[in-house]
Protein backbone atom coordinates (compact mmCIF):
# COMPACT_ATOMS: atom_id res chain seq x y z
CA UNK A 1 0.00 0.00 0.00
CA UNK A 2 1.36 3.50 -1.01
CA UNK A 3 -0.61 6.97 -0.01
CA UNK A 4 0.08 10.05 -1.06
CA UNK A 5 -1.80 13.39 -0.20
CA UNK A 6 -1.68 17.10 -0.16
CA UNK A 7 -3.10 20.23 -0.52
CA UNK A 8 -2.35 21.99 -3.84
CA UNK A 9 -2.40 25.78 -3.84
CA UNK A 10 -5.19 25.64 -6.15
CA UNK A 11 -8.40 27.13 -6.02
CA UNK A 12 -11.20 24.99 -6.77
CA UNK A 13 -8.99 21.22 -5.18
CA UNK A 14 -9.01 21.09 -1.76
CA UNK A 15 -7.47 17.92 -1.59
CA UNK A 16 -5.19 15.41 -4.42
CA UNK A 17 -4.87 11.66 -3.69
CA UNK A 18 -2.40 9.31 -4.99
CA UNK A 19 -2.68 5.53 -3.72
CA UNK A 20 -1.87 1.72 -4.59
CA UNK A 21 -4.29 -0.77 -2.55
CA UNK A 22 -4.68 -4.19 -2.99
CA UNK A 23 -6.54 -5.57 -0.14
CA UNK A 24 -7.79 -2.14 1.77
CA UNK A 25 -11.72 -2.04 1.55
CA UNK A 26 -13.90 1.62 2.11
CA UNK A 27 -16.54 1.62 4.36
CA UNK A 28 -19.54 3.40 3.40
CA UNK A 29 -18.78 7.03 3.44
CA UNK A 30 -19.43 10.37 2.37
CA UNK A 31 -17.31 13.58 1.29
CA UNK A 32 -18.54 17.48 0.86
CA UNK A 33 -16.89 17.52 -2.28
CA UNK A 34 -17.22 16.01 -5.46
CA UNK A 35 -14.41 13.11 -5.56
CA UNK A 36 -12.67 13.01 -9.77
CA UNK A 37 -11.16 9.72 -9.63
CA UNK A 38 -8.94 8.35 -12.46
CA UNK A 39 -7.68 4.65 -12.16
CA UNK A 40 -3.84 4.05 -13.45
CA UNK A 41 -4.26 0.29 -12.66
CA UNK A 42 -6.71 -2.44 -12.06
CA UNK A 43 -9.83 -2.31 -11.35
CA UNK A 44 -12.31 -0.83 -8.51
CA UNK A 45 -15.68 -1.62 -7.52
CA UNK A 46 -18.08 0.41 -5.38
CA UNK A 47 -21.67 1.42 -4.26
CA UNK A 48 -22.79 4.49 -4.85
CA UNK A 49 -26.46 5.09 -3.26
CA UNK A 50 -26.94 1.41 -2.68
CA UNK A 51 -26.63 0.93 -6.95
CA UNK A 52 -23.18 -1.39 -7.41
CA UNK A 53 -20.77 0.49 -10.01
CA UNK A 54 -16.78 -0.02 -11.16
CA UNK A 55 -14.15 2.17 -12.11
CA UNK A 56 -11.47 1.13 -14.69
CA UNK A 57 -8.53 3.08 -16.87
CA UNK A 58 -10.32 3.62 -19.59
CA UNK A 59 -12.76 5.88 -17.62
CA UNK A 60 -13.20 8.91 -15.15
CA UNK A 61 -15.79 8.22 -12.19
CA UNK A 62 -17.17 11.42 -10.77
CA UNK A 63 -18.57 10.83 -6.99
CA UNK A 64 -21.04 14.26 -6.10
CA UNK A 65 -20.94 15.52 -2.56
CA UNK A 66 -22.82 13.80 0.31
CA UNK A 67 -23.92 10.51 -1.33
CA UNK A 68 -22.56 7.87 0.47
CA UNK A 69 -20.46 5.54 -1.52
CA UNK A 70 -17.99 2.51 -0.55
CA UNK A 71 -14.62 1.16 -2.71
CA UNK A 72 -13.07 -2.31 -2.77
CA UNK A 73 -10.20 -3.81 -4.91
CA UNK A 74 -12.63 -5.76 -8.09
CA UNK A 75 -9.59 -8.23 -8.31
CA UNK A 76 -6.81 -9.64 -6.34
CA UNK A 77 -4.20 -7.40 -7.86
CA UNK A 78 -5.63 -4.14 -6.46
CA UNK A 79 -5.16 -1.05 -7.94
CA UNK A 80 -3.49 2.39 -8.11
CA UNK A 81 -5.66 5.70 -8.63
CA UNK A 82 -5.05 8.92 -8.92
CA UNK A 83 -7.90 11.58 -6.63
CA UNK A 84 -8.74 15.20 -6.72
CA UNK A 85 -11.45 16.33 -3.88
CA UNK A 86 -13.13 19.52 -6.08
CA UNK A 87 -15.08 22.15 -3.78
CA UNK A 88 -18.34 21.51 -4.09
CA UNK A 89 -19.14 25.33 -6.29
CA UNK A 90 -16.62 23.91 -8.71
CA UNK A 91 -20.07 22.21 -10.62
CA UNK A 92 -22.35 22.60 -8.05
CA UNK A 93 -25.19 21.25 -6.22
CA UNK A 94 -27.83 20.92 -9.74
CA UNK A 95 -25.46 17.72 -11.20
CA UNK A 96 -25.43 15.61 -8.21
CA UNK A 97 -28.63 14.23 -9.20
CA UNK A 98 -27.22 13.00 -13.03
CA UNK A 99 -23.95 11.92 -11.30
CA UNK A 100 -25.76 9.50 -9.15
CA UNK A 101 -27.45 8.36 -12.36
CA UNK A 102 -23.85 8.11 -14.25
CA UNK A 103 -21.09 8.46 -11.94
CA UNK A 104 -18.63 6.52 -14.92
CA UNK A 105 -17.76 8.62 -18.08
CA UNK A 106 -16.28 7.15 -20.61
CA UNK A 107 -14.26 9.95 -22.47
CA UNK A 108 -11.22 9.90 -23.28
CA UNK A 109 -10.70 13.18 -23.77
CA UNK A 110 -11.87 14.04 -20.50
CA UNK A 111 -9.34 11.37 -19.24
CA UNK A 112 -6.29 13.09 -20.59
CA UNK A 113 -7.23 16.42 -19.74
CA UNK A 114 -7.67 15.35 -15.51
CA UNK A 115 -3.89 13.22 -15.87
CA UNK A 116 -2.77 16.54 -17.27
CA UNK A 117 -4.22 18.56 -14.19
CA UNK A 118 -2.61 16.30 -12.00
CA UNK A 119 0.84 16.33 -13.97
CA UNK A 120 0.60 20.58 -13.22
CA UNK A 121 -1.21 20.83 -9.98
CA UNK A 122 2.92 22.38 -8.76
CA UNK A 123 2.17 25.24 -11.22
CA UNK A 124 -1.27 26.99 -9.92
CA UNK A 125 -2.17 29.34 -12.78
CA UNK A 126 -2.14 26.26 -15.43
CA UNK A 127 -3.91 23.59 -13.01
CA UNK A 128 -6.38 26.53 -12.47
CA UNK A 129 -6.90 26.82 -16.51
CA UNK A 130 -7.02 22.66 -16.52
CA UNK A 131 -9.84 22.34 -14.20
CA UNK A 132 -11.50 24.89 -15.49
CA UNK A 133 -11.57 23.48 -18.94
CA UNK A 134 -12.02 19.90 -16.93
CA UNK A 135 -15.43 20.87 -15.07
CA UNK A 136 -16.42 22.64 -18.11
CA UNK A 137 -16.62 19.04 -20.17
CA UNK A 138 -17.96 17.59 -16.86
CA UNK A 139 -20.91 19.42 -17.33
CA UNK A 140 -21.17 19.38 -20.68
CA UNK A 141 -21.65 15.62 -20.24
CA UNK A 142 -24.56 16.07 -17.95
CA UNK A 143 -26.66 18.78 -20.65
CA UNK A 144 -25.31 21.84 -18.28
CA UNK A 145 -22.44 22.83 -20.36
CA UNK A 146 -20.79 26.79 -19.07
CA UNK A 147 -22.61 29.95 -21.62
CA UNK A 148 -19.96 31.24 -24.11
CA UNK A 149 -21.17 35.68 -24.22
CA UNK A 150 -19.04 37.43 -26.67
CA UNK A 151 -15.64 38.22 -25.87
CA UNK A 152 -16.24 41.97 -26.09
CA UNK A 153 -11.51 42.32 -25.53
CA UNK A 154 -11.73 39.93 -22.80
CA UNK A 155 -8.58 38.58 -23.94
CA UNK A 156 -7.05 42.29 -23.90
CA UNK A 157 -8.12 42.77 -20.54
CA UNK A 158 -7.18 39.55 -19.24
CA UNK A 159 -3.85 39.78 -20.45
CA UNK A 160 -3.53 43.58 -19.00
CA UNK A 161 -4.26 42.73 -15.45
CA UNK A 162 -1.60 38.99 -15.90
CA UNK A 163 0.62 42.08 -16.83
CA UNK A 164 0.20 44.36 -14.31
CA UNK A 165 0.47 41.74 -11.86
CA UNK A 166 3.80 40.12 -12.80
CA UNK A 167 5.86 38.75 -11.35
CA UNK A 168 3.25 37.43 -9.09
CA UNK A 169 0.38 35.13 -10.50
CA UNK A 170 -3.05 36.08 -10.72
CA UNK A 171 -5.73 33.34 -10.31
CA UNK A 172 -8.39 32.71 -12.65
CA UNK A 173 -11.28 32.88 -9.92
CA UNK A 174 -9.80 36.67 -9.25
CA UNK A 175 -9.96 37.56 -13.08
CA UNK A 176 -12.73 36.02 -13.60
CA UNK A 177 -14.50 38.62 -10.90
CA UNK A 178 -12.75 41.92 -11.83
CA UNK A 179 -13.86 40.68 -15.93
CA UNK A 180 -17.10 39.47 -15.23
CA UNK A 181 -15.98 36.29 -16.93
CA UNK A 182 -16.49 32.55 -16.08
CA UNK A 183 -12.84 31.49 -15.81
CA UNK A 184 -13.96 28.67 -18.82
CA UNK A 185 -14.69 31.62 -20.83
CA UNK A 186 -11.17 33.45 -19.75
CA UNK A 187 -9.21 30.75 -20.80
CA UNK A 188 -10.75 29.56 -24.39
CA UNK A 189 -11.10 33.96 -25.56
CA UNK A 190 -7.91 34.38 -24.36
CA UNK A 191 -6.63 31.07 -26.49
CA UNK A 192 -8.62 32.16 -29.63
CA UNK A 193 -6.92 35.29 -29.30
CA UNK A 194 -3.54 34.90 -28.71
CA UNK A 195 -2.75 31.26 -29.46
CA UNK A 196 -1.82 30.40 -26.06
CA UNK A 197 -3.17 29.40 -22.44
CA UNK A 198 -2.85 32.35 -19.84
CA UNK A 199 -0.54 30.64 -18.02
CA UNK A 200 2.34 29.71 -20.34
CA UNK A 201 1.60 33.47 -21.21
CA UNK A 202 2.63 34.23 -17.94
CA UNK A 203 5.98 31.78 -18.03
CA UNK A 204 6.89 33.13 -20.94
CA UNK A 205 7.11 36.65 -19.21
CA UNK A 206 8.95 35.58 -16.56
CA UNK A 207 11.78 33.69 -18.57
CA UNK A 208 11.70 36.77 -20.80
CA UNK A 209 11.91 39.03 -17.38
CA UNK A 210 14.97 35.99 -16.18
CA UNK A 211 16.89 36.92 -19.18
CA UNK A 212 17.20 40.36 -18.41
CA UNK A 213 18.11 40.13 -15.12
CA UNK A 214 20.95 37.48 -16.23
CA UNK A 215 22.35 39.91 -18.78
CA UNK A 216 22.26 42.46 -16.44
CA UNK A 217 24.83 40.12 -13.91
CA UNK A 218 22.26 39.09 -11.74
CA UNK A 219 23.20 35.60 -9.88
CA UNK A 220 20.57 33.12 -10.82
CA UNK A 221 19.46 32.20 -7.35
CA UNK A 222 18.03 35.77 -7.02
CA UNK A 223 16.77 35.72 -10.41
CA UNK A 224 14.44 32.85 -10.13
CA UNK A 225 12.41 34.76 -7.11
CA UNK A 226 12.86 38.10 -8.36
CA UNK A 227 11.32 36.53 -11.82
CA UNK A 228 8.35 35.00 -9.98
CA UNK A 229 9.32 31.17 -10.14
CA UNK A 230 9.30 29.26 -6.79
CA UNK A 231 13.15 28.24 -6.93
CA UNK A 232 16.17 27.99 -9.03
CA UNK A 233 15.01 24.49 -10.39
CA UNK A 234 11.90 25.85 -10.93
CA UNK A 235 13.36 28.46 -13.04
CA UNK A 236 15.76 25.85 -14.95
CA UNK A 237 13.28 23.72 -15.64
CA UNK A 238 11.35 26.29 -17.58
CA UNK A 239 14.43 28.32 -18.82
CA UNK A 240 15.79 24.88 -20.85
CA UNK A 241 12.23 24.68 -22.06
CA UNK A 242 12.38 27.62 -23.20
CA UNK A 243 15.82 28.15 -24.40
CA UNK A 244 17.36 24.91 -24.64
CA UNK A 245 20.04 26.17 -22.55
CA UNK A 246 20.43 26.78 -18.79
CA UNK A 247 20.40 30.21 -16.83
CA UNK A 248 24.13 29.51 -15.83
CA UNK A 249 25.05 29.11 -19.30
CA UNK A 250 22.87 31.84 -21.05
CA UNK A 251 24.83 34.55 -18.16
CA UNK A 252 27.96 32.90 -19.29
CA UNK A 253 27.43 33.11 -22.86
Amino acid sequence: MTVSAWRPSVPGIAEAFHARFTDHAYPAHTHDTWTLLIVDDGAISYDLDRHHHGALGTAVTLLPPNVAHDGRAATSYGFRKRVLYLDADVLGEDLIGAAVDQPSLADPLLRTRIHQLHQSLAEPLEAESRLALVAQRLRSHFGRPTSTPPDRGLADDLRDLLDERLPDSLTLADASEVLGAHPVHLVRAFGRRFGLPPHRYVTGRRVDHARRLLLDGTPPAAVATTAGFTDQAHLTRHFRRYLGTTPARFARG
